[in-house]
């Protein structure tokens, strides 16, 4: 490797201003608008607030996992673009306290969370053992303590790993990587159940925590793939080569079909077994409107990334990934649109205040981008396997 690339990944390169500015006025913005829809309709920002948690946590979570995958199966080509998973896991705490308005409501989201639904309704009583205020609560603040640990442990091991070059930080990060996968499976099927299933404590789905979990690895790995191309397009990461973007597009690929495969598989079983207390779920979101949401959610979510990302040139034409990471986080919120917000209204809910939480999202995932890219190294120098990652090819 020749001198010049090396000493451009030493350098700490700060975002630029018109970015971060940016960044405050989204994030400013967003914390108006979440404030104002409190005070207009506190229970519909409840429920929007719910979207932009699961939605954050999709990203934030999802770049921890793919920390974790990176370490666990010994990947090559991903090393030279670790660190901007590691920046985006920077997100999980502050996930953590986008949820904290909906604390205050519980009652008026969460039919269960009323004093009076344990005598009103047998069924939530009998899961009462779980579904419970208090558990709720200390579930919730047990997992992001947790996850939390967990990310400055890792990123800590990787950020000392470019001071020191020495490679027991990376056997270090191999092991809390695998200790991470149970805890992560567990932690994201518990927030699956606890703020989306729950809200229709009725009904419920074994693989529900899997197919968040599908939607939780392609909003990650999209908001990572158009950060990539558009460090490596002004400068940042200049030493990668189309192999890098090639396997970017082939991961996004693969779990454009996996999602499409537990969503199908959710709606078969239920379909083919018939019970009413289970059919009632997809009946909600095939009336008054929601219809065309679920035949959208097709088309946005499968068949036209599905197309878009099939031929080979696609997953490495940089426009197209980035055209459809963008495209593929909106999918994203628009399938956490659908399985949430039928609970609030019969009908389609439409508010100018929808756009609160995720023009806060975007600003704050700008700001500790901003924040990350200042004080740590654009890739982890110190990581043995990065000059193998940045000679990569298939």
């Amino acid at each position: 490797m020749s001198e010049r690339p090396t000493a451009q990944m030493n350098m700490k390169k700060p975002m630029a201003q018109n970015v971060v500015r940016l960044g405050w006025i989204l994030f400013s913005l967003g914390i108006l608008i979440c404030v104002l829809g409190y005070w207009t309709d506190s229970r519909l920002a409840a429920f929007h607030n719910i979207v932009g948690f699961l939605f954050l946590t999709s990203i934030g979570l999802g770049a921890l996992f793919l920390i974790a995958l990176d370490y666990v199966a010994g990947s090559v080509w991903s090393v030279p673009m670790r660190r901007v998973n590691e920046f985006l896991a920077a997100l999980v705490p502050f996930t953590a306290l986008l949820a904290l308005p909906v604390l205050f409501f519980l009652p008026e989201v969460f039919s269960w969370a009323k004093a009076e639904s344990a005598v009103l309704d047998p069924v939530v009583e009998s899961k009462r053992l779980y579904l419970n205020v208090n558990f709720f609560i200390i579930r919730f603040v047990v997992l992001f303590i947790i996850w939390t640990v967990f990310y400055y442990v890792m990123t800590g091991n990787s950020v000392k790993q470019d001071l020191t070059k020495d490679q027991k930080h990376t056997r270090w990060n191999i092991r809390l990587g695998a200790a991470f996968m149970p805890v992560f499976a567990f932690g994201i099927t518990a927030i699956a159940i606890d703020w989306s299933m729950s809200l229709e404590p009725h009904w419920y789905s074994t693989i529900y925590g899997v197919y968040y979990f599908s939607g939780t690895v392609i909003a990650a790995l999209a908001a990572a793939t158009y950060i990539i191309i558009q460090l490596h397009e002004h400068g940042y990461l200049q030493n990668l080569r189309s192999d890098h973007f090639y396997s970017l597009g082939t991961l996004l690929f693969v779990f454009v079909n996996f999602w499409a495969y537990i969503a199908f598989s959710q709606f078969l079983l239920i379909w083919y077994a018939n019970i009413p207390e289970e059919t009632v779920w997809f009946i909600m979101r095939w009336k008054n409107g929601w219809q065309a949401v679920s035949i959208l959610l097709l088309l946005v979510q499968f068949w036209v990334p599905y197309f878009m990302l099939l031929s080979q040139e696609s997953k490495m034409n940089l426009k197209r990934l980035k055209f459809m990471s963008i495209w593929l986080l909106l999918a994203h919120l628009l399938d956490l649109y659908w399985l949430v917000m039928p609970t609030y209204n019969s009908g389609v809910p439409l508010s100018w205040t929808m756009i609160g939480v995720p023009s806060l999202s975007v600003g704050l995932t700008i700001l500790v981008l901003a924040w990350n890219m200042k004080r740590k190294n654009i890739m982890p120098i110190g990581d043995p396997r990065l000059k193998r990652g940045l000679e990569f090819h298939l």
